[in-house]
């Protein structure tokens, strides 16, 4: 775990704020969905099924998952270069929480905003 998440710096919060650090950005979610769902995928067909990430963007987030323990980056020695990526035992732990995101984006994206914060609790 990243040092900014031990103790005694750690507040009551920590353990979302962790989580949420691991797994936050705009795109390492969708990456390890993914990786779940598809198995071992190489770079240009995790970037196939993300159209909106930039591939700047998809590589810094791997690499990111990658240094954090989440997924396992395997390079090829051929020509030209073979690099696949897959989900760790760590990041296999991941799949009830990504399965449950999955599952809320499912029954919320397509709700109606309240028209007034005081609907909301109604």
């Amino acid at each position: 775990m990243p040092p900014r998440f031990q103790e005694p710096y750690c507040s009551p919060g920590c353990p979302v704020e962790a989580a949420l650090g691991f797994i936050g950005g705009k795109w390492k979610g969708i990456a390890l969905y993914h990786l779940l769902t598809a198995g071992t995928l190489r770079f240009n067909e995790i970037r196939r099924r993300m159209p909106g990430a930039t591939q700047r963007m998809l590589t810094n987030q791997l690499r990111e998952l990658e240094a954090d323990g989440l997924i396992v980056r395997v390079v090829y020695a051929e020509v030209p270069p073979r690099v696949e990526y897959s989900l760790s035992a760590k990041g296999r732990t991941l799949e009830p929480v990504i399965m449950a995101l999955k599952a809320w984006g499912e029954a919320h994206a397509r709700m109606p905003a309240p028209a007034h914060p005081s609907e909301e609790a109604a």
